[in-house]
């Protein structure tokens, strides 16, 4: 009957970009101290699904089209910030990187639960709890 659902494409894309953007994090940190590191991350998960592809933007329409499903595994854009640099040209500001830190995971946790609220109502339909 159902052979993909869009829940369990948007649950692992969520749980892919949080994973993206808290080794993001954890680089950020790591580099603190580094002269001339500006702090990298990407937009939220919902602003880039929000988005959703743009008029003229390719679209894959089967698995094998267009290298693979994008839809399941998104390509999210790094960018760097250059706001707050001090004097040795580093961004990294460890208070902020500490509130990202915590914002993704509330994403991973978000994304879990949507995928076991999900499985859980399948096995309910099927009659095996």
């Amino acid at each position: 009957m159902f052979t993909e659902l869009n829940v369990f494409k948007i649950a692992y894309s969520m749980a892919t970009h949080a994973g993206k953007r808290q080794a993001l994090v954890s680089q950020n940190i790591a580099n603190a101290d580094t002269p001339g590191y500006h702090a990298k991350d990407i937009k939220p998960f919902q602003e880039d699904y929000a988005a959703g592809p743009r008029p003229g933007d390719m679209v894959a329409s089967r698995g094998s089209h267009l290298n693979g499903n994008k839809g399941s595994q998104m390509d999210w854009a790094v960018t760097s910030s250059d706001a707050g640099a001090d004097p040795n040209d580093n961004s990294v500001s460890i208070e902020t990187e500490i509130l990202n830190g915590v914002e993704v995971k509330r994403q991973h946790d978000r994304a879990l639960a949507i995928y076991k609220s999900s499985m859980n109502i399948l096995r309910t339909s099927i009659g095996r709890s």
